[in-house]
């Protein structure tokens, strides 16, 4: 199964993608949140035929849904209703930080890489919990 990450943000949304097993997740673009953004994220989940739609879920430190989660909230009915795929939350804490300290400093990178970690820390979830949820 083929896998679409999104780390959803206010100026610019970081898209993820899997390679065709699940297993492992690389950065794909970012997109600038304006109202181009859905379109353009749909056309490049339609181009890697994802099938399943992994989106980070905001909360604060103390695991409370922060400013951000209303938009994420709508964005996912969005992109649900376009897409007809199933989208799943999964815990995004600190992902753009750990991007930057893994190296990226370029903004647009940056988003993008955070996306891959928010997939990928999925992707390790389902395999070491046996299979897709």
């Amino acid at each position: 199964m083929k896998y679409i990450g999104i780390d959803y943000g206010t100026k610019r949304i970081g898209v993820a993608v899997s390679d065709d097993t699940g297993t492992v997740a690389f950065p794909l673009a970012s997109i600038e949140a304006d109202r181009e953004a859905l379109s353009k994220i749909v056309a490049l989940m339609e181009e890697q035929k994802a099938e399943k739609i992994i989106l980070g879920e905001s909360r604060n430190f103390k695991g409370e849904p922060n400013d951000v989660m209303e938009d994420i909230e709508q964005f996912k009915k969005d992109i649900e209703e376009l897409t007809k795929l199933p989208v799943t939350y999964q815990a995004e804490f600190m992902t753009t930080a750990l991007a930057t300290r893994e190296g990226e400093t370029k903004a647009d990178k940056l988003d993008a890489s955070a996306a891959a970690l928010i997939l990928q820390s999925y992707l390790d979830t389902i395999k070491n919990h046996g299979g897709p949820h």
